[in-house]
């Protein structure tokens, strides 16, 4: 179940709740029992190396530069 930040404008807390997404905009009460408050955008990070990077061309035939790629012009 996803969980959203919310922050009470009476008292300043910032909370969090577990909600389905259909309840994602439904009204939230802060822990000091405040009805003002307001839910607050959420930002993910994502870091790792789980994507392959492309291989390198090789010297041979196919690959290396210049205007037709074959290496021949400077």
């Amino acid at each position: 179940m996803p969980r959203y930040d919310f922050r009470c404008r009476s008292c300043g807390a910032t909370f969090e709740l577990r909600r389905t997404m259909a309840q994602a905009n439904d009204p939230a009460v802060c822990p000091e029992g405040h009805g003002d408050t307001v839910k607050l955008l959420s930002t993910v990070a994502v870091t790792g190396g789980s994507a392959a990077a492309a291989p390198a061309p090789s010297g041979g035939g196919g690959g290396g530069g210049g205007c037709c790629g074959g290496g021949c012009c400077g």
